[in-house]
């Protein structure tokens, strides 16, 4: 049995939504949906919003209109982890969780098919 992979999963949060609370919802209920199947090949999964939305409800309102909190914890996950799955949609800040995974030499799954049971 190989090591279990720390493995972020990416797609659309926010994207795509006009802010509707019950869309943003669904796309993290999306994101979701592919945690199970990562648990059931040995790994580990992660989502960058189960880490960044306690901290935004933790920060007062000038700290989280420095910069965007999403972004940066998503770019400090990525420094633990060890693959990337990125589901489909249009979404910038998956795009760059993929360009930051290609930087640091990690592999980028494109379906759950892709990914290698530990």
């Amino acid at each position: 049995m190989n090591t279990p992979l720390l493995i972020l999963i990416a797609g659309p949060y926010r994207s795509g939504t006009g802010g509707d609370p019950e869309l943003i919802a669904r796309n993290l209920a999306r994101l979701e949906e592919a945690a199970a199947p990562i648990h059931r090949l040995g790994h580990v999964p992660m989502i960058g919003e189960w880490v960044a939305l306690p901290i935004l409800r933790g920060l007062d309102e000038r700290e989280a209109g420095e910069g965007d909190v999403m972004y940066e914890t998503a770019r400090r996950l990525l420094q633990h982890c060890d693959a990337v799955l990125r589901l489909p949609g249009a979404s910038a800040g998956a795009d760059k969780d993929v360009e930051i995974a290609h930087e640091r030499g990690l592999p980028v799954y494109r379906s759950i098919d892709e990914v290698p049971a530990a």
